[in-house]
């Protein structure tokens, strides 16, 4: 009787490891990467400071030149023509009127309304005065009691006058300072202030 035959080795190889199968990836290079050098800063996200510098100086030259020609100016340009005084006799204490004759131009493009009329004074001991005109009525009244003030003097200018553009006004206004005609004499300086309506500034004549 044959003998059984021993079994066969078994040609079924053990599977490898998957790992084994990956071939190793080359080693990859090292960067130097620092983000703060990279984000957020002025270093990487500006210009150079002197470019800065000069962006700046121009922008301010800019927007001073555009605001100097674009500033408010006076509607309205003008002289003081005459100056009358007399003394009001009988007071307590001194009083003076004066009338002072001018010449108004609107110098602008739209219609000049005149909103206020007043005078300031300086006077020879540096004190400054001020007084509103008096209103068309008074300035006859008092043309009849001082005949002096009305010497070459022009109808009244009264506030609500209306000049228009490239026209011009010539006009007397009245006021009064408690001095004597004296001391109103030796005046250092005096200035009719005129405030049109819609104006910023007002419009001063020496």
């Amino acid at each position: 009787m044959p003998e059984p035959s021993p079994n066969p080795p078994s040609t079924s190889a053990t599977p490898a490891s998957p790992s084994s199968e990956i071939p190793a990836s080359p080693s990859e290079p090292t960067t130097d990467f620092h983000i703060g050098d990279e984000f957020g800063t002025a270093k990487r996200n500006l210009p150079p400071a002197r470019i800065v510098v000069i962006s700046i100086a121009l922008v301010a030259i800019i927007v001073g030149f555009v605001a100097f020609h674009e500033r408010a100016r006076p509607q309205g340009a003008g002289s003081i023509r005459l100056v009358s005084a007399a003394e009001v006799p009988g007071q307590k204490r001194p009083l003076t009127l004066a009338a002072i004759t001018f010449t108004l131009r609107n110098a602008g493009d739209k219609p000049l309304w005149i909103r206020t009329l007043k005078v300031q004074m300086v006077g020879g001991d540096g004190q400054t005065y001020e007084d509103a005109a008096a209103s068309a009525v008074d300035v006859d009244r008092y043309y009849q009691m001082f005949p002096g003030l009305k010497d070459s003097s022009e109808p009244p200018l009264s506030p609500e006058t209306k000049i228009m553009p490239g026209d011009k006004k010539e006009g007397t206004i009245v006021v009064s300072f408690p001095l004597a005609k004296e001391a109103f004499e030796r005046r250092k300086a005096l200035s009719v202030v005129i405030q049109p309506y819609d104006q910023p500034l007002a419009i001063v004549l020496k």
